[in-house]
């Protein structure tokens, strides 16, 4: 579990330290294919080493592959990348074939033969779990990945797939990204299933994380720019202006715009940023949690990292979290 300001984190089967801060590359630049040099530079540089991507990321993995080998870094770096996204009409791709030819394509943009935690983009229910278990053990068993998890997965069928593990000998599931942060996720972003682990309705799951000690790596963790400093807690009607269509669906609602508000009270108590706050808070959760945050500005980047050294108490925790009206 994290140490209040450790800024790694170990996860079975990655050989190096995981950063807290998990730099996410579906940003603009990368996903369109601009040269992004100068940002994944200022991004290990800061000490942040560890890079969220995936198949389905556009250009991103191809602009990390040319960074990689102009700058000679691949050892220094834990890579995640995703398989087994639906198709755009909704076909599911969880099968064997799929998931080697998204490993392929990943494996040549991004110039490795291995990349350090793989995750299942999205679930399928139809196929038995230990099924999967099987396809990603061998990949494992091949050298071709590390750790191993699913994106979107419910902990339900994490449990079933790391029964079927337990009780075949095989390595288990050992990761889960599903989003997680301050914000309420109150709408399925995309569809096709997506997993929170926010709110008050999803405190099932969150115990069986903490029970488990599973590590969660949460992605949208700052709500999707709803506490970026730029969306105001009194001008919610504004908040369109900043956040794109997904974020207005998923996080646009009162009780998040509350959440907000405190946010916004309690940075300015602290001399802190909004984005500062509610990242903070996070790591306030008695989770294992790494946090994915996308940013094409290098100070938004140290002020992420600094978020990790500021203080902040269990009542105050509660309050962001509307569980107590005052401090």
């Amino acid at each position: 579990m994290m140490l209040s300001n450790g800024m790694y984190g170990e996860i079975p089967y990655v050989r190096k330290a995981v950063s807290r801060i998990i730099f996410g590359t579906a940003v603009p630049p990368l996903l369109s294919g601009q040269d992004s040099d100068e940002l994944l530079d200022s991004v290990l540089a800061s000490g942040i080493n560890t890079l969220d991507m995936a198949q389905n990321y556009q250009k991103a993995e191809r602009t990390v592959g040319k960074w990689l080998k102009k700058r000679g870094c691949r050892d220094r770096l834990v890579l995640i990348s995703k398989c087994g996204h639906p198709l755009p009409d909704g076909t599911k791709r969880i099968c064997e074939t799929e998931i080697r030819k998204d490993f392929a394509e990943s494996s040549q943009a991004l110039g490795t033969d291995y990349i350090d935690i793989y995750l299942l983009h999205r679930d399928d229910p139809s196929v038995a779990a230990g099924t999967i278990v099987e396809i990603m053990n061998s990949l494992h068993s091949e050298g071709k990945i590390g750790a191993f998890g699913g994106s979107n997965w419910s902990h339900q069928r994490i449990e079933e797939a790391n029964e079927y593990a337990y009780c075949h000998g095989l390595i288990p599931f050992s990761v889960s990204s599903p989003n997680f942060g301050l914000a309420e996720q109150v709408t399925d972003l995309w569809g096709g299933g997506c997993i929170s682990l926010s709110g008050p309705q999803n405190q099932s799951a969150r115990d069986w994380y903490r029970m488990r000690k599973m590590p969660v790596i949460a992605y949208s963790s700052l709500g999707r720019g709803l506490f970026s400093g730029r969306v105001k807690g009194n001008a919610p009607e504004k908040a369109s202006m900043v956040m794109d269509d997904f974020a207005m669906k998923g996080y646009a609602c009162p009780q998040n715009f509350e959440r907000l508000r405190r946010c916004e009270k309690l940075a300015a108590v602290k001399k802190v940023t909004v984005a500062q706050i509610a990242m903070r808070w996070i790591f306030e959760q008695n989770l294992d949690v790494f946090a994915v945050v996308g940013t094409t500005s290098a100070k938004r980047l140290m002020e992420n990292l600094d978020a990790l050294k500021i203080g902040m108490t269990p009542s105050e925790a509660e309050y962001l979290n509307l569980e107590r009206d005052e401090i």
